[in-house]
């Protein structure tokens, strides 16, 4: 469809014109690529219903068409069945053309929200760490002198049911000791190599196979165009494992399900071009997920469940995750997470060099 200003086709940016009913009468490829829709199923839809009948928009738009001014900034949804709405940046300009009243401009302002969650988590993830770190350091420290004395004591005594107290105190202590260790690893330097991702993701997939049985099914959905990336392998496994082993355990939570609806953990791989990761341009990442349809993490801890010692699981320690985001960020990763009951998403990017 050709556009009615000439270069509008050509733009990169989504534009869509509307009439003075705020009706879309035009949309340029770059929109229907952005709305993922057709020009022809959008022309004579009202603009505003498109993002929820959004009533800011609307008086926005209105406001445009009497006063003649322009109109920017506003931020907009664009539902998506099925999907996720699309956060969008509205630009609304006057135009003086047969039939058209307003241009809209389209921004999707994911990335931007996206770029200041990480260096928000990022920020609060390092102040966390360093605390923890300090804090297993100062622990370790009497554990030793606590290990020790309690196998002098032990050797003194002469009742074998006083013994039992002395191995309460020492296994507690190895428990405590195990424990900082997990603290203290991410710590250690990387030891970098060619790796196969998907020898990786087989790896994880055998251990949960093993750990979880016939209990929950363990989907592969690989892009076998996925080149090698250089990275610690063992940090990696360790990482998608601590993620895949969480997800397992949240569908154990579950009643048993029917033959036709399995506890199901999905482990994806995609190649992504031009990606944007820690404000650093990648020419390719790889895109790794892990995709589950549990029960979803709990409202009240989602936005923490990278924090260090924080759990959605009785018994939990707290560390699966942060460990998980630490190795992610070794190597100029990201990894983020979308949930809702029924499906849970961890998604890692991971640059290619």
């Amino acid at each position: 469809m050709a556009g009615p200003f000439p270069g509008l086709d050509l733009l990169a940016t989504a534009v869509v014109a509307l009439d003075a009913g705020l009706a879309v009468r035009y949309a340029n490829p770059a929109a229907e690529n952005l709305l993922e829709a057709g020009a022809k199923s959008l022309l004579g839809q009202s603009f505003a219903a498109l993002f929820e009948g959004n009533p800011d928009l609307e008086r926005a738009l209105a406001e445009a068409l009497a006063t003649h001014w322009d109109y920017s900034a506003q931020n907009v949804a664009y539902l998506r069945p099925g999907r996720e709405p699309l956060l969008l940046s509205c630009i609304v300009t006057r135009v003086d053309a047969p039939g058209l009243a307003l241009l809209a401009e389209l921004r999707p302002i994911e990335k931007e929200l996206r770029l200041a969650r990480e260096e928000r988590r990022l920020g609060e993830q390092q102040a966390s760490r360093e605390l923890i770190r300090n804090l297993a350091h100062e622990i370790k420290n009497p554990l030793g002198g606590l290990r020790g004395s309690a196998q002098l004591l032990e050797r003194e005594l002469e009742r074998a049911e006083l013994k039992e107290y002395t191995q309460v105190i020492i296994k507690e202590a190895d428990r405590l000791q195990t424990l900082m260790d997990r603290l203290l690893t991410p710590h250690r330097m990387l030891r970098p190599e060619a790796v196969n991702i998907h020898e990786v993701l087989e790896r994880v997939r055998s251990l949960l196979v093993g750990e979880f049985s016939s209990a929950v099914e363990v989907v592969r959905d690989y892009d076998p165009s996925a080149p090698a990336l250089v990275g610690d392998k063992e940090q990696l496994i360790q990482a998608l494992l601590n993620i895949a082993r969480n997800a397992a355990q949240a569908l154990m939570s579950l009643p048993a399900r029917s033959p036709g609806d399995p506890r199901t953990i999905t482990l994806r791989t995609r190649t992504l071009r031009q990606i944007t990761l820690a404000r650093k341009r990648h020419k390719l990442a790889l895109e790794l997920q892990v995709i589950d349809n549990g029960p979803g993490i709990p409202v009240e801890i989602r936005d923490r469940i990278f924090n260090p010692l924080v759990s959605g699981r009785e018994g939990g320690s707290g560390l699966g995750l942060s460990l998980a985001q630490a190795f992610v960020q070794h190597h100029q990763g990201i990894i983020e997470c979308e949930s809702r009951p029924g499906r849970t998403v961890f998604r890692i990017l991971l640059p290619l060099t």
